[in-house]
């Protein structure tokens, strides 16, 4: 028998397309020395529990901290916010996944030693001693500044491969979101004496400088951190949508002068960033520009914002899998490719596929490769998106 030679070649083109996207990946990795590679990444690391993350990653072997370890040494990330990483006083979960994980080699990749870390409060499961949720107690998750069953559930924390410039950090966890002009207030729903209490952040915003370079010419880049809170799990008020408008809505202020004067930071400094400010803004925003639940008008402002720049990373999982899971993805009406979160498709279960997490910079400066750690379903490398609901999201940006 002759041997089918045309089907040999399928099966030959077909074995090399792993490898080719494999090779790819790593050549979109490739950059200049100068260029820094900024990354956000909802890692869904909180347990319902205090202490209980702390206690799975001491251990060494938590399977899942290993996973995202691997996705960002996969990614090569220079600067890196992590949402949804239970926080506490002593930031001992931040160092610990950062020494025990990411500065040890995951399946043969590069380990990344970030030797820089900002790790401070957040507002989940911080008590406020109010009745915030109407349930008549005033001691519950919801009762809390954030919602969270303890304090520092869902934290954050920022990494980096470059100094933090500690003294120069700009925090608003604490900041009353009746300050706000024009603020949405929920219709009908808060006292007079809880609206006047009641702090913006849902965990917190920060303003972090990072010095990169040489002392002599040294690039001060702002990263501007932040995870606003869901834009559900309310009721006809709609009181997470609306605080999730306005939590994105103090970037646009806080980037245009002559609109920060009602802002002041915990330090009690008031105002916004200089406007001649170098920025990368990053974070899961819980808002898609097109579909979901979102009060998104803050979101469109935030994007077309004179001193912004949306590079829109893509990654090749988010097309394939809205069209794989179909359900709700069948109706929204934005680019797939964008998507950054899976979330449940059935319908009136979840919202589908979205876009969540952003890494927004200043315009002027050069942006270079960009990306969504999304791999196509033949790639090996899909077994480690189950680490999360959330797709890690880079850009690679240069000088001014």
């Amino acid at each position: 028998m002759k041997p089918n030679y045309t089907l040999l070649s399928i099966v030959c083109l077909l074995l090399c397309v792993p490898l080719g996207w494999s090779f790819l990946h790593r050549r979109s990795a490739a950059r200049p020395v100068s260029v820094v590679r900024f990354a956000t990444f909802n890692v869904a690391m909180n347990r319902d529990a205090q202490g209980k993350m702390l206690e799975e990653l001491q251990s060494g072997t938590c399977e899942q901290a290993q996973r995202i370890a691997e996705i960002v040494q996969r990614c090569e990330v220079d600067v890196l916010l992590l949402c949804e990483l239970d926080h506490d006083a002593a930031a001992e979960s931040a160092k610990v996944f950062a020494e025990q994980y990411l500065a040890k080699s995951q399946r043969g990749l590069t380990p990344i030693q970030f030797e820089y870390r900002y790790c401070a409060p957040v507002n989940t499961g911080e008590p406020s001693g109010l009745d915030l949720d109407g349930d008549g107690k005033t001691d519950g998750p919801g009762d809390a500044w954030g919602f969270g069953r303890f304090p520092g559930q869902y934290g954050m924390v920022l990494l980096s491969r470059y100094p933090i410039l500690v003294d120069e950090v700009r925090t608003f966890q604490t900041l009353p979101w009746s300050r706000m002009p024009e603020a949405r207030r929920p219709a009908n729903y808060y006292s007079d004496e809880v609206w006047k209490q009641l702090r913006l952040s849902s965990k917190s915003h920060w303003d972090v400088p990072i010095g990169i370079g040489p002392v002599e010419n040294k690039r001060i880049v702002h990263v501007l951190c932040s995870h606003p809170t869901p834009p559900v799990f309310d009721g006809a008020e709609d009181r997470n949508g609306c605080r999730n408008h306005d939590e994105i809505r103090f970037w646009v202020d806080y980037l245009s002068p002559g609109k920060a004067d009602w802002i002041v930071d915990d330090a009690g400094r008031g105002g916004g960033l200089a406007a001649a400010a170098e920025f990368v803004l990053m974070g899961d925003l819980n808002c898609d520009p097109v579909d979901g639940d979102a009060q998104r008008d803050a979101l469109a402002l935030l994007r077309s914002h004179p001193r912004v720049f949306d590079p829109e990373p893509k990654g090749p999982g988010g097309a394939e899998q809205s069209q794989k899971q179909w359900g709700m993805n069948a109706s929204q009406k934005g680019d797939p490719a964008l998507d950054t979160g899976d979330f449940p498709d059935a319908p009136e279960a979840g919202p589908g596929n979205l876009r969540l997490d952003y890494v927004l910079v200043s315009r002027g400066q050069q942006t270079y490769a960009t990306g969504v750690f999304w791999p196509p379903a033949y790639d090996p490398a899909i077994r480690l998106v189950e680490a999360s609901d959330h797709r890690l999201t880079w850009v690679d940006v240069g000088a001014q």
